[in-house]
């Protein structure tokens, strides 16, 4: 038995040393697959311990740490042996690659974790529960033996690039620090308290910021740190700050910092030095509204309106900001300058900010009012809201016609935008557009979209402009009185034998075929082989003739007419050709037929094709002498056609050659000579017949 089985492992090993080189190799963490059937205490996964062993029942421990698969499953399965003696069916693999990490520190859940073999950092941070609140990102630190590797988390969460992570492999520890704001004692960790307070840790050497900034607090001393990186650190100063009479206590020495001065002449010996410790103080600034003939007034949305003084060099732009500027409600676009004179001026803030406007802020002197009016809602109904003078009025297939507020920054493709676009009845290929000063333009939109947008071929656009966009008609056959929305140089004309003639919407993309497929398509009576084209567009008659049935045959797109805006169409019935037809055109078939009159003809047919289009001939035809009358250029020639004789022998030889114009004439035999004769004989007989009775009476 011992023999077998060594023998059954010999050729296990040989069988898999081929393979060995490209094999996995078995790490800690690695789940190993052991399967013997019968036995329950085998058939499941072990996992690879720290020390690169597995626990087998019965057997014990066995290392297998950086064995191959082939190694492995020689390994397991000579230790099996000395417990257990059939082995012929055992089979050892590598079930799951697998990694063991420890994750220390700043964790909800700190603790070793059996990952997977492709885990990154991000995994492992998640097993342990994720991150607790005051966990330093920046400053991560992975261990792999006595190798140290520092790495930044937070760079990563915010450029989202792998290759700022180390990669993880067993055995390794991941360490999470806490922040430097955390403190020594363990306490519920509240971002925003901690980060309003300021970001240092040490009170001794840091710089302390407190009046009137928005996040007054302690902040760490870096070294080259000046006032203003300080004050922007604490949130900047607020709206009530005097910005020209900051404390500053330095090593000690205490001194003031005019801000405003600062930062209108950018000269950086103005910054005073700062040192570990030093002390920072933003004061209140006193408001004062004096009564006097200094006082300038400013009203509407601004966040503190009321009466100011207007001391001798400020402007505009002082006294809109001493107000708090404007509120998010206020039209910066419409602000009013009233003068003392009771003069109107006008002023677009919102287009000097951007630069867009060579309009410069208005003077502002004693006495003067400055109203900032509140924006216009877009669900407000009153149109007392927007004067005409600053509107547009935009009517027709749009989602949302009606009187929309102008900016001479916007052009009509911002306008059409503005008020949702044109519908999907919309004609865009005739916008029109009038102009304050009543000019009419004509703007074909699907045009300026194929030719990439050019600005320069926009309509130019004011307040007090209309905007008009047409809808489509809707179908002839469901309402006439649409038609007279449709203009005729946008029109098509079908008539005759199609399913639904009338005018129909048509544009220079489209060609014949649309056009006719737009009216249904010909009917069952239409004769498609002469259809006319009437050309309206040329200074000159033109009609154009089209076998549609040959194009149908050859598919030949040259024999397609082009047709455009104005064009008439029209299909002939099959059977109108006496009217439609020259008689040059035309074959005449008369006589003995069961249909004689005038057929069409083309060169592919034959007389015995006008006889059958002509119903055949009649019970008394006399067949021997059908008679066909050429007509050419210089003199008529007949010849005579045996039909009897042909259907003998159906030589095709034997068949007249037929031209447009021709006459064939197929005799009644009653006519004939031969008939006449019989006829006669019969009467001399009935004669003779008679006088011979009479004589023997």
């Amino acid at each position: 038995m011992k023999w077998t089985n060594t023998l059954f492992i010999l050729v296990l090993t040989l069988s898999y040393s081929v393979f060995s080189f490209a094999a996995e190799r078995v790490q800690v963490g690695d789940l190993i697959q052991v399967n013997l059937p019968g036995e329950s205490s085998l058939n499941r996964g072990f996992q690879v311990d720290k020390r690169g062993r597995i626990d087998l029942p019965e057997v014990g421990t066995l290392y297998v740490a950086g064995y191959t698969e082939p190694q492995l499953s020689e390994a397991v399965i000579n230790a099996l042996n000395k417990a257990f003696r059939d082995l012929s069916t055992a089979s050892v693999y590598i079930a799951e690659q697998q990694i063991l990490v420890s994750v220390q520190g700043y964790v909800k859940s700190p603790g070793e974790y059996t990952l997977a073999k492709n885990a990154d950092v991000q995994t492992a941070i998640h097993a342990a529960g994720g991150l607790r609140s005051g966990a330093q990102l920046d400053n991560m630190l992975l261990k792999r033996g006595k190798d140290k590797f520092p790495f930044n988390y937070k760079a990563f969460l915010d450029s989202g690039d792998d290759s700022l992570l180390p990669e993880l492999k067993s055995l390794d520890s991941l360490f999470v620090p806490a922040s430097p704001l955390v403190g020594n004692i363990e306490q519920q960790f509240d971002a925003n308290k901690q980060a309003n307070a300021g970001d240092s840790a040490d009170s001794r050497t840091a710089i302390k910021v407190f009046g009137e900034v928005n996040a007054p607090g302690t902040f760490t001393y870096k070294p080259n740190t000046d006032l203003v990186d300080v004050l922007m650190r604490a949130g900047g100063v607020t709206r009530y700050a005097t910005v020209e009479q900051i404390r500053v206590i330095s090593n000690n020495q205490p001194q003031l910092f005019n801000l405003k001065l600062y930062l209108d002449s950018g000269d950086k010996t103005l910054l005073p030095k700062l040192s570990k410790g030093t002390t920072i103080f933003v004061p209140k600034q006193e408001e004062e509204i004096r009564a006097g003939a200094n006082v300038v007034y400013i009203m509407g949305e601004v966040a503190s309106p009321g009466a100011y003084e207007g001391k001798k060099g400020a402007s505009f732009m002082d006294i809109l900001a001493n107000a708090g500027g404007p509120t998010r409600f206020a039209e910066s676009r419409q602000i009013r300058l009233i003068k003392a004179s009771g003069r109107v001026i006008k002023f677009d803030l919102t287009a000097y900010t951007e630069g867009l406007s060579g309009q410069r802020p208005p003077a502002i002197g004693p006495g003067d009012a400055i109203f900032v009016p509140e924006k216009t809602d877009m669900n407000e109904k009153s149109w007392l809201k927007i004067s005409p003078d600053r509107a547009v009025n935009v009517i027709g297939e749009v989602v949302h016609p009606g009187r929309i507020e102008w900016s001479d920054e916007m052009d009509l493709m911002h306008l059409l935008a503005h008020v949702g676009g044109p519908t999907l009845r919309a004609d865009t290929t005739k916008i029109e557009v009038v102009d304050a000063n009543g000019e009419l333009i004509v703007f074909n939109l699907d045009d300026f979209i194929l030719k990439g947008a050019p600005s320069h071929e926009l309509p130019l656009i004011a307040a007090g402009s209309i905007v008009r966009v047409h809808d489509l008609p809707q179908d002839p056959s469901d309402n006439k009185s649409q038609w007279v929305r449709q203009s005729s140089d946008a029109s098509i004309y079908v008539f005759g034998q199609v399913n639904a003639p009338g005018r129909y919407r048509f544009t220079k993309e489209m060609h014949f075929l649309d056009i006719l497929s737009a009216a249904d398509g010909p009917t069952k009576d239409a004769d498609i082989h002469n259809i006319r084209i009437t050309h309206r567009d040329k200074s000159y008659s033109k009609v154009s003739k089209l076998n549609l049935s040959l194009y149908f045959e050859t598919g030949d797109e040259s024999l397609l007419p082009k047709v455009t805006m104005g064009d008439t169409i029209y299909i002939p019935e099959k059977d109108k050709i006496w009217l439609d037809r020259s008689k040059e055109s035309t074959v005449r078939v008369l006589g003995a037929v069961n249909n004689p009159g005038r057929y069409v003809f083309d060169d592919n047919m034959t007389i015995l094709d006008i006889i059958a289009e002509a119903g055949g001939p009649s019970d008394n035809a006399y067949l021997e002498k059908i008679s066909v009358v050429n007509m050419s250029c210089c003199q008529g020639q007949a010849r005579t056609f045996d039909l009897i004789d042909f259907s003998k022998t159906a030589n095709i030889y034997k068949l007249p050659v037929l031209r447009a114009g021709d006459t064939i004439y197929v005799p009644d035999r009653r006519d004939s000579f031969m008939e006449k004769a019989r006829v006669g004989l019969e009467d001399i007989l009935r004669l003779t017949t008679t006088i011979v009775l009479i004589g023997a009476l």
